[in-house]
């Protein structure tokens, strides 16, 4: 049974090598094609106790020669030591084997070399199986061996001749063998890289990590608070950037603007990202209204973009294809979205009170969470996606359970009584701490508070007049907080004292935003002046 089953598996394997086009469109690759191309670099690299491993173990057999030219040269020309080299690495069927091997007997005889021919018709494997299938044609030889004289007709018929013969070996070994350019495997894992490099999933220039396939892990900076203006991005026209978002492989950033544009941009030239061919070619995402908020899913794969007419659309970022839209995600404009943690949800709020959770896959609304009395300006994951955490307008943060969709926890007066009510922008998650969040409300002071509520820190910019902060963030590795101001201040403060290091103009007029890279000391200011400003350290290192 077992035997039975292991011939099924090789014949299989040893079945077309040709890889195929399925109804879904997707490629399927032969497994048997890529045990060959395993073992042309076992080959090619001498590995062959690898090579002879695998081939034992899958019965897969290459079946191809490097050059054909070359090959039936050799054959046509007698050289057999060179021809039986290739033919041990080959599989060919038993008839031509059989045929080769009684040729090479028939030469040797013809040339009286005896001991040698006795070896080949006794001792090799086709002869053997000769012996066995057609015992007439194998004594044929053993007698012409055994006589004293060599007869060309007796050995290659009448009018037949050596070379002829070898002419007909050639043409079957011709039908039996394939042709592959020498390091196929290598071939098609540049030509891989460089079709990801041209449609932007990889970037070009970097060094990459073949394996996951991803850029090579740099050795992560020291982070340091930025101080001034290394690049400015400026969208055309009267347009300004409304949203924008780095990817969490920091190869990305995203701009969504008010005139509904969705671009990608180099976040080291400040150029819009023109080797990703759909924005090369001009066929740029977009919505058709402002685009309010922005979101990569954790794989940086996707691409969640919402508006103002409360709609929703999901991008592949390295192609530009919208993979899903959501026409009703709300009944107004929705202010922030949010991956879960496996990528098959969204999370976002709305200007119409809620917070709701939607399926990628379905396209539908899963949960609904209501309570809020005003807008609802942002939301996010808890670090163990159990909970959501919402901020509005009607001055409180709200903790939702995300199983039982109840409200377990309303936190507000952050600063006291003459706080309470306050528009809060923003609740975000402090890197390292679970369960303590930065809150910006509309007020010239940040409030580090835990889920109870109670305020561990503050951090304010002591300018009572315009120095209300409109958008916050905290640094990946949670060392710097960043706020920006309505009068275009930039603020940045160390988060462990609460001490304010830095303040320096950002924007003219109308600051909406700020985000920080996931890896690098950047980050990011956009407002209504049209301009987004790409901010690094100052030269000197900036110590806690």
């Amino acid at each position: 049974m077992s035997s039975t089953s292991s011939s099924k598996r090789r014949t299989s394997s040893e079945g077309s090598s040709t890889s195929t086009t399925n109804n879904n469109g997707s490629l399927e690759i032969e497994s048997g094609d890529v045990v060959r191309l395993v073992l042309q670099f076992l080959k090619e690299n001498n590995l062959m106790q690898s090579y002879n491993a695998l081939l034992e173990e899958t019965g897969v057999s290459m079946n191809v020669i490097d050059n054909l030219d070359t090959f039936l040269s050799d054959v046509r020309h007698g050289h057999w030591d060179t021809i039986l080299k290739t033919v041990t690495h080959i599989k060919l069927p038993d008839k031509t084997l059989m045929l080769l091997y009684e040729q090479i007997v028939l030469e040797l005889i013809e040339m009286k070399e005896f001991g040698a021919a006795r070896s080949v018709l006794r001792q090799t494997d086709p002869m053997i199986k000769l012996k066995k299938t057609d015992p007439d044609r194998y004594m044929r030889l053993e007698h012409m061996m055994a006589q004293d004289f060599f007869d060309p007709r007796q050995a290659y018929g009448e009018g037949g001749s050596r070379e002829s013969r070898r002419a007909a070996l050639a043409e079957a070994l011709a039908g039996d063998v394939t042709v592959a350019p020498p390091s196929r495997m290598l071939t098609l894992l540049q030509q891989a890289v460089k079709w990801q490099q041209h449609t932007g999933i990889l970037p070009s220039g970097a060094s990459i990590d073949l394996f996951r396939g991803k850029t090579a892990v740099k050795e992560l900076e020291e982070e340091r608070m930025v101080a001034r203006v290394h690049k400015t991005i400026k969208l055309g026209g009267k347009s300004h950037c409304e949203s924008a978002a780095f990817s969490p492989d920091g190869k990305f950033l995203v701009s969504g603007s008010v005139d509904g544009l969705i671009e990608v941009w180099n976040h080291k030239s400040g150029k819009l990202r023109k080797d990703l061919r759909y924005q090369a070619e001009e066929r740029i995402m977009m919505m058709e209204t402002p685009v309010l908020a922005l979101a990569f899913s954790r794989d940086s794969e996707m691409l969640v973009s919402a508006s103002q007419a409360g709609k929703m659309r999901v991008w592949k970022v390295s192609t530009g294809q919208c993979l899903r839209k959501y026409e009703r995600a709300h009944a107004e404009g929705i202010t922030c979205v949010a991956f879960s943690r496996d990528n098959s949800q969204i999370a976002s709020s709305s200007f119409d009170h809620t917070v709701k959770i939607h399926g990628l896959r379905s396209g539908r609304m899963m949960k609904e969470f209501r309570g809020h009395k005003s807008f609802v300006n942002s939301v996010c994951y808890s670090m163990d996606y159990s909970r959501l955490i919402s901020a509005s307008s009607d001055g409180t943060v709200k903790i939702w359970h995300i199983k039982s969709g109840e409200c377990v926890s309303t936190l507000d007066s952050f600063g006291g009584p003459t706080t309470t009510g306050l528009t809060v922008n923003s609740a975000q998650l402090v890197p390292h701490q679970p369960e303590t969040l930065i809150v910006c409300n509309r007020s010239n002071t940040l409030y580090m508070v835990n889920f109870k509520g109670q305020v561990l820190r503050s951090m304010t910019n002591k300018q009572k007049k315009s120095g209300d902060f409109v958008s916050c963030l905290v640094s990946p590795r949670g060392n710097f907080v960043y706020a920006l101001a309505e009068d275009g201040q930039l603020h940045a403060f160390v988060q462990e004292t609460g001490d304010l290091r830095l303040t320096t103009k950002a924007h003219a007029r109308g600051p909406i935003g700020v985000l920080h890279h996931p890896h690098e000391n950047i980050v990011c200011t956009y407002g209504e002046d049209g301009a987004m400003h790409l901010w690094r350290p100052a030269q000197a290192a900036t110590s806690l």
